[in-house]
């Protein structure tokens, strides 16, 4: 039996999001990940595309460089810095220039030495009002104002309207078309934002799949989508694919689409984890580890209340928690009044948190809903034993309740207590035996066997592609086509 190979198909390749962060959260991370994964296991380099206006992004990639992240192959390539660089030819006749914002305060500005490269200026209910963008010698680049009939204009560096679009997304497309240049591509596209403008983009040469990082459904509610996400996903059928990270969600996912009338190809691809070469044994007793953004998805408070009944309950444990977000004063307040301040411990961001698994006797994960959490994967290949609350969607898909981590009743607090109690009074084999089962499990979401999926799965969508593009086409045509469909599975097959 021949094993598929991991080489992804001879095309450019890239990766929309519609910005990057500097302390960026879990789908970020994901995608660099699938990204450094395409380049070193599939062999073909990827382009990051971003749409938003970070004023530094050759900064920042030089950051991301230095950390790992960013590898030779990747590259960052940014929208409006492309257009600064680079304007395109003049198009039929010159749009009007609009009159260009007064600086008020309250105005979002981005600057980059010394110079405003973008204004921003929203409505009191935070409604997009306008924005005007410079390039770096401080000339006029473009103009936004969607209650415009022309919605963006391009200017030359002498002021002179060039180029203008009624949509953002007519913008964006053609941007798309630029990048891609009519050669056979693969556009994924992991912000559920930037996925707003890809839908309905079909080019015969363009390949588009979205992968939905987190659960879609509103409430773990049986179909009823997401706000953030119904636009997208009742369009899913535009796209040659959508991504979900586990087989409960593909389930899911096809269930809700065909309620409200959509057809949509859907794949089950998890997101690729980093394997330790070797796991520490000796471990501190009691230790626990949460890696989560301080926010209220996370519900961080539930780790907290749990850690501490579980110490009110007589077992010797302590925790850290690594993170930073909006809810933090919450966190603190609340290890404050249950008095464990000496026991639990905010951490804040720390790039290499999540080599505290590594240490870690277990791990708490309390989210109100996930896709596939990476953290979790992370845990259980460190052999730091999870203890989960069994949301829509990942941890069932992952663990084996009692075998190689504990699931626990959705947001049961004292039964996530009482587990942490369970785990410290287990026989040390047992608990060894529960750690090796758990390294064994994420093993399954390697690198290799992931990008492996990805090719498997790409080659198919291209193969599709090139024989859709040429149904309109002679018979003799159409027959060649499928040939060379054909010998391309079979050399792959090979290994070829």
């Amino acid at each position: 039996m021949f094993r598929s190979s991991p080489r992804l198909p001879p095309a450019r390749h890239f990766a929309l999001t519609w910005g990057l962060a500097d302390q960026h959260g879990g789908m970020t991370s994901a995608m660099l990940r699938r990204s450094r994964s395409f380049r070193l296991i599939g062999g073909v380099d990827v382009d990051i595309l971003t749409l938003d206006d970070r004023p530094d992004y050759s900064e920042y990639a030089a950051r991301l460089h230095a950390s790992g992240e960013l590898i030779e192959g990747l590259r960052i390539r940014n929208l409006w810095d492309e257009l600064r660089e680079k304007l395109p030819a003049p198009r039929g006749t010159a749009p009007e220039r609009p009159e260009l914002l007064r600086p008020e305060d309250g105005d979002v500005v981005a600057m980059h030495g010394g110079t405003v490269l973008s204004r921003v200026r929203r409505g009191a209910d935070g409604r997009l009002l306008a924005v005007d963008r410079f390039r770096r010698d401080g000339s006029l680049l473009a103009t936004e104002r969607p209650d415009s009939d022309r919605k963006i204009v391009l200017y030359a560096g002498d002021g002179t309207p060039i180029r203008s679009w009624k949509t953002s997304w007519g913008l964006y497309r053609w941007w798309f078309d630029r990048v891609t240049g009519g050669k056979p591509s693969f556009l994924l596209v992991d912000s559920k934002t930037a996925a707003r403008s890809v839908a309905g983009y079909r080019r015969d040469n363009a390949t588009t799949v979205h992968i939905v990082h987190a659960s879609h459904r509103q409430g773990g509610r049986a179909g009823e989508l997401r706000a953030t996400r119904q636009y997208v996903l009742r369009r899913a059928g535009e796209f040659d694919a959508i991504v979900v990270l586990t087989t409960r969600q593909q389930a899911d996912l096809a269930e809700d689409l065909a309620a409200v009338g959509v057809e949509a190809t859907i794949w089950t691809i998890p997101n690729g984890v980093d394997l330790p070469e070797e796991n520490v044994i000796a471990r501190e007793a009691g230790h626990g580890v949460v890696v989560a953004s301080l926010n209220t998805r996370k519900r961080l408070t539930h780790a907290v209340e749990a850690i501490a009944a579980a110490r009110a309950a007589g077992a010797r444990v302590e925790a850290d928690i690594f993170g930073e977000g909006p809810r933090e004063a919450v966190i603190r307040r609340r290890i404050r009044r249950l008095g464990v301040e000496d026991r639990i411990r905010l951490r804040g961001h720390d790039p290499a948190a999540r080599l505290a698994f590594r240490t870690a006797s277990f791990s708490l994960l309390t989210s109100t809903s996930e896709g596939l959490p990476l953290v979790l994967v992370e845990s259980m290949a460190a052999g730091c034993i999870p203890i989960a609350y069994d949301i829509r969607y990942g941890p069932a898909d992952m663990i084996r309740d009692g075998v190689d981590g504990f699931l626990i009743p959705e947001g049961d607090v004292d039964a996530m207590a009482r587990r942490i109690v369970e785990l410290q009074s287990m026989p040390t084999a047992q608990i060894e035996a529960m750690r090796r089962r758990a390294i064994a499990r994420a093993a399954e979401f390697s690198d290799a066997t992931v990008t492996r999926r990805w090719s498997r799965e790409l080659r198919a969508a291209y193969d599709a592609k090139l024989l859709a593009a040429a149904k309109d086409q002679p018979f003799a045509v159409r027959l060649r086509r499928r040939a060379g469909v054909l010998r391309r599975k079979v050399l792959w097959a090979l290994g070829r």
